[in-house]
């Protein structure tokens, strides 16, 4: 499957930012979902995962209570709606996925994703 992100840009801090992910498939509600980011200098991280029927969803600690991950798959689509950022959220985000034989598992290990997006800077000025 194809993965083409959009909507990253310059924030302030403490400012909300939404970056949303075109997958081009037919089968869009077989594939678990997440989102990674990869900061200058360091390597890349697990951010948030939802799983193909959307009733399932995981948060790296660093960004719980402030991500949303979510998912429309009538539109083939998946968001990270971004609240209240912070400098240290700065980084390329990509999404991912992954053929899921579960309706609720959701997936943090990056090595598992089989395909990867382009990726959309995020840069939060502080």
């Amino acid at each position: 499957v194809q993965l083409q992100a959009s909507g990253g840009g310059l924030v302030q801090a403490g400012g909300s930012l939404r970056i949303s992910c075109a997958a081009s498939t037919r089968t869009f509600s077989v594939y678990g979902m997440g989102w990674f980011r990869q900061a200058p200098g360091k390597e890349r991280e697990f951010v948030a995962a939802i799983s193909r029927s959307a009733t399932r969803t995981s948060y790296a600690d660093s960004v719980k209570g402030r991500f949303t991950i979510s998912r429309d798959n009538a539109k083939n689509t998946v968001s990270l709606q971004m609240n209240s950022l912070k400098a240290e959220d700065t980084a390329i985000y990509y999404c991912a996925a992954l053929v899921s034989g579960s309706y609720y598992y959701t997936e943090v290990r990056a090595n598992e994703y089989s395909s990867w997006g382009q990726g959309t800077q995020v840069t939060v000025s502080s």
